[in-house]
């Protein structure tokens, strides 16, 4: 049996996960030819992730198929070409030659304007897509004809979303971060220390849904000694969350008045709601930001699916914040991918085994043996086959 190589950062094998991956990765029974899968180099602003690092490359070459990378596609992520043509990929120029030769795009963020015309009927991409935050993507997606399987909408047998969690892991943990920083005077924050020091009170921090992305901001801005409040309606998670959170962390029932009531305390608020393919439920009106004080930041986790406040709108990395009463909005719509190193481990780590299933089987026959993966589609042939996308936009679901 052939092992899969499953790289940690620092370039270590870690053995015993190889083997596990290798032994789920060889049970995939191989239905059709070959398959050629394109991974062409991201080009959102600021986005320095890659869908596929050379282990991937290697376990489907490996398995017949043909992978072509876009050169200079793994930079970002400390990847060389190189790396790639020795684990048996081919090399390519340009974005334009991977579209028109693959059968299957792999990608991290979702097809630009300037990719929309590469994409044909019937080609399939795996991507991040999250439709229900932009329309003009979902029109796009449904007049090319291509079958489009989004990360962050499958959904393994435990109902768990595992394309999702590696990228919420690093947005909630980057959200402190972030919000550290822009809580400092000369980025014309409140001038606060996260952690205070003795004598003065440390940051009151407010997060909005504890899901993975507020558990993992939660637990980072504990470790600042910060004042921590996660706000959630689900009864259960809220007893989980205050089982496992440290004791500066309290869980509170997110409704209309606590919301409020919070936002007169906070120093920062993080945005971290999310309903699976749907648009986020904006949570703080424009009304609201009245009661935040001057100098106070917002980062909004959720942007990606519209965002959980009124006033955010998509920012970028290089020009991330802007303010609306004198609250600092930051709303990055690809925080992860200023990790890229990271990100792109972390996240080729979960979706490589999807990719090799798609490949062996190919794209329709996949689908249907593979509930995961039709919780994934979101569009097929021109038809919305996400009942949240379709919702959303009021475009006819087609189940």
């Amino acid at each position: 049996m052939q092992h899969c190589r499953v790289w940690r950062q620092d370039g270590q094998n870690d053995t015993l996960k190889g083997k596990l991956v290798a032994i789920y990765l060889n049970s995939i029974p191989r239905a059709l030819p070959a398959m050629i899968v394109g991974v062409p180099k991201e080009i959102k602003e600021d986005e320095y992730r890659v869908a596929m690092i050379p282990a991937g490359v290697e376990e489907l070459v490996s398995r017949g198929h043909r992978v072509l990378i876009q050169t200079g596609s793994g930079l970002g992520s400390g990847l060389a070409d190189e790396a790639y043509r020795q684990a048996g990929a081919t090399l390519v120029e340009t974005g334009r030659e991977v579209f028109e030769q693959a059968d299957l795009i792999v990608k991290v963020k979702e097809p630009q304007q300037a990719e929309y015309g590469m994409i044909r009927r019937g080609q399939a991409l795996f991507t991040y897509f999250h439709f229900a935050a932009d329309r003009v993507l979902t029109q796009a997606m449904i007049d090319s004809g291509a079958t489009c399987l989004a990360y962050e909408t499958l959904r393994d047998a435990q109902g768990r979303l595992p394309l999702l969690t590696p990228m919420s892991e690093v947005a909630g943990r980057m959200s402190i971060q972030a919000g550290a920083k822009y809580l400092e005077k000369p980025q014309m924050g409140r001038g606060i220390l996260l952690g205070g020091v003795p004598g003065v009170p440390p940051a009151h921090i407010t997060i909005l849904g504890g899901g993975v992305v507020g558990a993992n901001a939660a637990r980072i801005a504990a470790g600042f000694r910060a004042d921590v409040n996660i706000l959630d309606v689900n009864l259960d998670r809220m007893r989980y969350l205050d089982d496992v959170m440290p004791p500066n962390v309290n869980v509170i029932y997110s409704d209309r008045y606590n919301v409020r009531e919070q936002l007169k305390l906070a120093d920062l608020v993080i945005g971290s709601v999310l309903i699976p393919g749907a648009r986020a439920p904006y949570l703080v009106r424009k009304e609201d930001l009245q009661l935040m004080k001057p100098g106070s930041v917002i980062i909004d986790v959720a942007i990606d699916q519209g965002g959980c406040i009124e006033t955010s709108r998509p920012t970028t990395h290089r020009n991330p914040t802007y303010i609306v009463d004198e609250v600092v909005h930051y709303c990055v719509t690809n925080m992860p991918g200023a990790v890229g190193r990271t990100s792109t481990f972390a996240l080729c780590n979960v979706t490589l085994p999807w990719v090799v299933q798609l490949a062996q089987q190919g794209i329709e026959a996949a689908i249907g043996v593979s509930k995961p993966l039709r919780e994934s589609l979101n569009v097929h042939l021109g038809k919305v086959t996400n009942e949240a996308v379709a919702k959303t936009f009021g475009y006819p679901y087609v189940a």
